[in-house]
């Protein structure tokens, strides 16, 4: 057990303490560090930060 990633911790945490409401908020901030990181680079950066 104490070679589990992340994510299957995350999961079985999730299982046992019924929390599946915490799920979508981890993922929508999951995908706003994504779209960061991913345009902190690009031609795109200038309008993206326009929207927050």
């Amino acid at each position: 057990m104490a070679n589990q990633s992340i994510i299957t911790e995350f999961w079985e945490f999730l299982k046992i303490r019924k929390r599946y409401w915490l799920l979508p908020i981890v993922v929508v901030l999951f995908l706003f560090g994504a779209l960061i990181v991913f345009t902190e680079s690009s031609a795109v950066a200038p309008f993206i930060y326009a929207l927050f």
